[in-house]
């Protein structure tokens, strides 16, 4: 694997957990085993410099322990067992697994319960569950001050960036999608857009998420993430990225989740 810019905007929450582990691939070990380490290491820490230790992950395994016609959220609820490939995808995928538990967790129960309630097809996906994939590779959550989050739902790019730039000093901007992760780490563009959450992802039934209440934000807007000169008015000004929100689909309740 190339190496990785853990100063990278992107990068830099998840380096202290992240380094380690891509330190440990490169010098030989399955990705599974470095980060069944990673997570055995921190488990031992102790004193006030320790990373919190995650509860309740499963334990990283070889993609061959995935049966044959089973469904690999499933697979994970039912053995407690994440199967593992050695690759960049799978490698973000653990290292966000590690990250957030929490939510990693709650997507698996969703998508696992889902699955065991169909009649139809394992293969017939669903709202929910198309949902839940795409939040979990190409998603992230923001939370913060009110007048960031509307100016995003109604695509206020220029407000939402320029005009109160200053508060996203109060937000929390946090990566969930493994698959957009990635695209940061290979391929960075202008146009890399995220589907974000403005809610808690534990506080949403698996009735919000069939609506998909995602927010699309081009994530190379974020203050600080563009390595490719100026975020000026000229640089949001470009429509063919940062969209505007047709009059028609304007929210009238602020307080609501917006649509993709």
């Amino acid at each position: 694997m190339s190496a990785l810019d853990w100063q990278s905007p992107w990068l830099a929450p998840l380096a202290a957990r992240g380094a380690p582990v891509a330190q440990a691939w490169g010098q030989g070990q399955p990705v599974a085993q470095a980060l069944n380490d990673a997570l055995a290491g921190q488990a031992a820490q102790t004193g006030p410099d320790a990373l919190p230790a995650p509860s309740g992950l499963p334990h990283c395994v070889p993609q061959a322990s995935l049966p044959d016609g089973e469904a690999y959220e499933a697979f994970i609820r039912r053995t407690g067992q994440l199967p593992t490939r050695d690759n960049r995808h799978d490698f973000f995928n653990g290292l966000l697994w590690l990250h957030q538990p929490a939510w990693k967790l709650r997507l698996n129960r969703l998508q696992a319960d889902a699955i065991a309630s169909q009649s139809a097809p394992k293969t017939t996906r669903g709202p929910l569950r198309d949902a839940l994939t795409l939040f979990d590779e190409n998603g992230a959550v923001l939370l913060g001050p009110a007048p960031l989050l509307a100016a995003l739902r109604e695509r206020r790019w220029q407000d939402l960036f320029l005009t109160h730039r200053a508060l996203w000093r109060e937000a929390r901007f946090t990566l969930v999608g493994h698959a957009l992760l990635d695209s940061l780490c290979t391929s960075p563009r202008k146009g890399l857009t995220a589907h974000v959450l403005l809610a808690d992802p534990l506080a949403l039934s698996a009735q919000d998420w069939a609506q998909k209440p995602f927010c699309p934000l081009p994530v190379m807007g974020l203050p600080g993430w563009w390595p490719g000169g100026a975020q000026d008015a000229a640089f949001y000004a470009d429509a063919g990225v940062f969209r505007p929100l047709a009059k028609s689909r304007l929210p009238t309740d602020n307080a609501r989740p917006c649509r993709s």
